[in-house]
């Protein structure tokens, strides 16, 4: 199981289903979980700030 957590949530990321990818604004590595992008909970960037759904 992986230590990452999801960026909106902060739960563990399971192997499927979960995601990752760069800030659209800085590239700081953002995680998400299932559940998160599925309802598109919000997600801010823990670096310069830049939010999303």
């Amino acid at each position: 199981m992986s230590d990452k957590k999801c960026t909106s949530c902060n739960a563990p990321l399971a192997d499927e289903g979960a995601t990752e990818f760069g800030c659209p604004a800085c590239g700081v590595e953002i995680s998400r979980c299932y559940r998160c992008r599925e309802q598109s909970i919000p997600y801010t960037c823990p670096k310069c700030g830049f939010g999303g759904p």
